[in-house]
């Protein structure tokens, strides 16, 4: 069953890479019906254990997401920003912002903005990165006093909501909370299954560096792993690819790895039998998990299982339930189902 009120409440939740203890407290309590163990490890992954009797599969979800930190702040009280992940700037006009204390919590709110747009003037260029910043109607003083500082953490503020077709889902961090949900929803329904040794592992940093990735797999020593992801949806008038809502994507390639064929070939045939609509890519931008998992270690075979997502990598995406819905079979299929062989 489908619990779309858990995708809102990840969705929702302020997780910018490195600030995750919020997502990963929410997932912490979803999760812990349906597996043996949980732990959170030094880098702050959280590592959920379904004990089993075979080989050893790592499923990889990132928690962090897309957002912005405090660079500098003006003398007449404007903030300057940078990045977290990579983010278009022209996307960011204009929208209203929050700025969060360490624990996540929110400090105040803030609208992004740049020299043209605050007064009117023509503007002839997208801005940089480094011409827009936050307006949050204080001053310099009045900012320190609130304990807004070089380094605090800054998120636009979106809610999670459904669209003309109820199946159609929009929120900010879409990539990858979607990813997160799926994996509950696959561990609710294996609760009882025992044939392999699964760790689903919720992981932090992905948006600047593939980092949890990397040191949770030295911890899990994986058999095979999937890393669970989104992609760009690629239904514009210009790409003119397959609509959202025709089926979950598996990669074949991406700008750092080649997946695992087996693991690839394997799925797809399940896809078939099973008549689950499946599509496949290969893309020359943008990377997942799955690379630091393949690469640790002596090797892992890996593959990515994603939900495509239009706007993908800026601050509010577009994606289709009913893809969600056909990922989450064909994970499970999968895991009860596993490739031999590797």
């Amino acid at each position: 069953m489908i619990c779309i009120k858990l995708l809102e409440s990840l969705v929702d939740a302020f997780g910018p890479s490195g600030n995750e203890e919020a997502v990963r407290k929410l997932i912490y309590k979803k999760i812990r019906p349906y597996v043996d163990e949980l732990r959170v490890n030094k880098l702050g992954n959280l590592i959920a254990h379904k004990k089993g009797h075979g080989k050893t599969v790592m499923l990889a979800a990132h928690m962090d997401e897309i957002g912005l930190m405090v660079k500098k702040i003006d003398d007449n009280g404007f903030i300057r920003v940078s990045p977290i992940g990579g983010i278009e700037p022209m996307t960011l006009l204009g929208q209203v912002v929050k700025l969060l204390k360490s624990d996540g919590s929110v400090i105040c709110n803030g609208v992004i903005t740049f020299g043209e747009l605050h007064d009117g003037s023509e503007i002839k260029a997208p801005p940089r990165m480094d011409y827009i910043y936050v307006d949050t109607g204080l001053t310099k003083q009045q900012l320190t006093r609130k304990g807004i500082d070089i380094g605090t953490y800054i998120i636009p503020d979106h809610k999670f909501r459904t669209l003309g077709d109820k199946s159609i889902i929009t929120g900010k961090a879409l990539d990858d909370r979607i990813g997160c949900y799926m994996l509950i929803k696959m561990a609710e329904k294996l609760k009882n299954y025992k044939q392999l040794n699964i760790y689903y592992v919720f992981t932090v940093q992905e948006e600047i560096g593939l980092y949890g990735a990397k040191t949770s797999v030295y911890e899990i020593s994986p058999d095979w792993g999937i890393a669970v992801d989104t992609t760009f949806a690629t239904d514009s008038d210009i790409q003119k690819g397959p609509k959202i809502g025709s089926g979950p994507y598996l990669t074949v390639k991406d700008s750092e790895i080649i997946a695992n064929p087996k693991i690839d070939e394997h799925i797809k045939a399940l896809a078939k039998k099973n008549r689950i609509p499946l599509n496949l890519e290969v893309v020359d931008f943008g990377t997942t998990d799955a690379t630091n998992i393949m690469l640790s270690g002596g090797g892992v075979p890996s593959t990515i299982l994603s939900v495509p997502v239009r706007n993908l990598h800026t601050t509010i995406g577009v994606a289709s339930m009913v893809d969600v819905q056909q990922a989450i079979k064909l994970g499970v299929l999968l895991l009860k189902n596993p490739p031999h062989h590797l």
